[in-house]
């Protein structure tokens, strides 16, 4: 029987979640003295993170919806998991697997991924054509005045690998999960802080647009430095409708 991507996903974390269930039940059952104890490590505090992420962050190759973790800077994380607890960005299994974890947990998890460095993995990219990947270029290099919408580089870094402390990479994700995270925000089951400024974006980009941002960012071969550029790199001034929010600032 064949699933669906965002099906299988769903799946994953609902074994993981029942596993986790499951090991409690047996520890009730268990006599205390003959329980093993679970060590307190990161690796054990993320275990529900890498299940379906892998073991540092760096993506499945079996599922191209799940992106990658790994060296994003991480104020950036710390504010998506955030966005996961209060339901501005929507997705059920990452919802629940961070719905009763307090802000230093997130914080801890958002600074494990962020200090990974793992090769980047080659993914498939649909075939397009020449004239869409022009399209790509374009947008993502140089914006289109005439829509209104700015280029990619102008936030997330020259080298499309992201600016600290809140600008996410794009290189080394996949094609289908970049054209749903485009699609998530003119949909606004993605949200954000203050003007909503890639829902604006998004919203002023056409369908063929995305596919071909998409397609061109996919295609290309990422740099051998993955790592977010420092905040100093950030000589532009973001556009005046879009603002980083709180979470890349020390506790």
């Amino acid at each position: 029987m064949n699933l669906s991507l965002s099906l299988r996903t769903k799946l994953r974390a609902a074994v993981v979640l029942l596993a986790f269930g499951a090991g409690a039940t047996a520890s009730a059952a268990t006599p205390q003295s003959a329980a093993a104890p679970v060590p307190d490590t990161t690796e054990q505090r993320v275990a529900a993170c890498t299940s379906c992420h892998g073991a540092h962050g760096a993506g499945t190759p079996d599922n191209v919806l799940i992106p990658r973790l790994a060296g994003k800077p991480a104020g950036y994380l710390l504010q998506q998991l955030e966005y996961f607890q209060t339901g501005q960005r929507q997705h059920a299994p990452m919802e629940y697997v961070v719905r009763q974890l307090g802000p230093a947990y997130l914080r801890q998890i958002a600074e494990y991924f962020a200090q990974q460095d793992v090769p980047y993995r080659k993914l498939p990219v649909p075939p397009v054509s020449t004239e869409t990947l022009r399209r790509g270029e374009q947008l993502v290099l140089r914006g289109d005045s005439t829509r209104g919408v700015p280029s990619c580089v102008i936030c997330h870094g020259a080298k499309l690998t992201g600016v600290q402390p809140m600008m996410p990479g794009l290189m080394g994700l996949s094609y289908d999960y970049l054209s749903a995270q485009l699609v998530s925000w003119r949909t606004r089951t993605r949200a954000a802080e203050g003007p909503y400024c890639m829902g604006v974006v998004a919203n002023r980009m056409r369908e063929s647009d995305i596919t071909a941002v998409a397609a061109w960012l996919a295609s290309q071969e990422p740099p051998a430095d993955l790592h977010p550029a420092p905040a100093s790199a950030q000589t532009e001034p973001l556009p005046g409708w879009c603002v980083m929010g709180h979470s890349g600032v020390a506790p």
